[in-house]
Formats: C-alpha cells, sequence, structure tokens
C-alpha cells in the first residue's frame, strides 16, 4: 500500500506522541530534572527516550527480522537490566540534593548531552517498546519494510518528531510550575520521584523474576 507524505507526516507525529504519553518512571525523571535544573535539561533527558523509541520504531519500520529474534530471546536478561537500571536512577534521585544544585555554577553545554545520552541507555533495555510500536503501526496503518526508503525515513522522522513535542511541552508546563515551587517543596518532589522510581523498578524486576520462573 503506498501512502501520501500528508499521511506520513501526520501519523509519525501522533504515532512519536502516542508513545512518550505513558507517565512512567523515565517521565518522572525528566519532570525530576526540569525542576531541579531547568526546562532544557529535563527536555534533553527526554529526548533520550525519545532518540530509544526512534531505535525500536526503525526496528518495525524495517521488518522486525534478526533484531527482534534476538529482543524477544534475550528478553529476561533484558528487563533485568532495564529494572536495575532504574533503581539506580531512583536511589539518584532520591539522594539528590536541590539545596547544593541551586548554588552550583552553570554547567557546560555538555551537560545535556550526558542529560540524553544516561536517559538513552536508561529506556533502551525495553523490549516491550517493540510491541508497542507494532500496536501503534498497526493501529494508525502506518508504512512497513515494503515502503520506499524515503517513505521509512519521512516515518521515523515525524515520529522522532512527535515524541520531541511532548517532551517540549511537558517540560515547559513544569517549567513555569517551578517558579512557584520552594526548596522545601522541591527537596519532597526529589524524595517522592526517587521513591516512586526505585518501587516502580523493584516491581517490574520481581515480576521478571516471577514470570521467568513460572516457565522454568
Amino acid at each position: 500500500m503506498v501512502f501520501s507524505i500528508f499521511d506520513i507526516i501526520y501519523k509519525g507525529f501522533l504515532i512519536g506522541i502516542f508513545a512518550s504519553v505513558p507517565m512512567g518512571p523515565i517521565a518522572l525523571l525528566c519532570i525530576q530534572r526540569t525542576l531541579n535544573k531547568g526546562q532544557w535539561h529535563g527536555f534533553f533527558s527526554g529526548a533520550g527516550a525519545a532518540l530509544s523509541d526512534l531505535f525500536y520504531a526503525g526496528v518495525v519500520s524495517l521488518g522486525m527480522g534478526l533484531i527482534i529474534d534476538f529482543i524477544t530471546k534475550n528478553e529476561y536478561p533484558l528487563k533485568i537490566v532495564g529494572s536495575v537500571m532504574m533503581m539506580i536512577f531512583g536511589v539518584y534521585v532520591f539522594r539528590s540534593n536541590p539545596f547544593k544544585r541551586l548554588h552550583e555554577p552553570k554547567e557546560s553545554g555538555n551537560s545535556y548531552w550526558q542529560n540524553t545520552v544516561s536517559v538513552f541507555f536508561l529506556t533502551l533495555p525495553n523490549p516491550l517498546m517493540i510491541f508497542l510500536f507494532i500496536a501503534l503501526f498497526a493501529r494508525f496503518n502506518f508504512i512497513n519494510s515494503d515502503e520506499k526508503l524515503f517513505s521509512i525515513l519521512l516515518g521515523l522522522v515525524c515520529i522522532l518528531a512527535g515524541a520531541l513535542s511532548w517532551w517540549f511541552l511537558i517540560t515547559f508546563l513544569v517549567g513555569k510550575l517551578h517558579k512557584k515551587i520552594n526548596l522545601r517543596v522541591l527537596w519532597v518532589i526529589n524524595r517522592v520521584f526517587g521513591t516512586i522510581i526505585v518501587l516502580l523498578s523493584i516491581y517490574l524486576l520481581v515480576a521478571t523474576l516471577q514470570n521467568h520462573s513460572n516457565f522454568l
């Protein structure tokens, strides 16, 4: 089936948004960084998640194959790694000191890059994303590996644009809210977000271990 450029643009944009909307631990981490450091730190953290989503969207677009087979065969260790990494980030968020950060000198531009890279590798070991994109592609009757390379690349660019737009909107709104939050509230938010991330990671880790033991 041949898709028009307009179909690819608006469907890809919507898929990028829908893939980013779920407010999981990564979203909490991006919100926490926005509150602690400012909108752009939160946005570039979200960009890391968007790039990770783009990887899985690319796998689906180019036709599953060996990569999906690898992910399926190694789903258990990938879930373990992802849960442990979430737990480490949760502890870091919990222990971070907003009072100290407010008195630190401005960080170099490399800090944005570090935000992006850290979240990218935190979200990458998440094979469930590939099934989410398969569902979204099917729901929107989106492009597949039979399409021309231009259509596939355009679709991926639009997915990335949709995801980045979502993260920009979220961090912009949270950044505006930041002006109304005092240091005590920010300290409490760090503890709450850190606790939520750690609890979610523990839940995911236990669920993964239980599911694996059931298959043994």
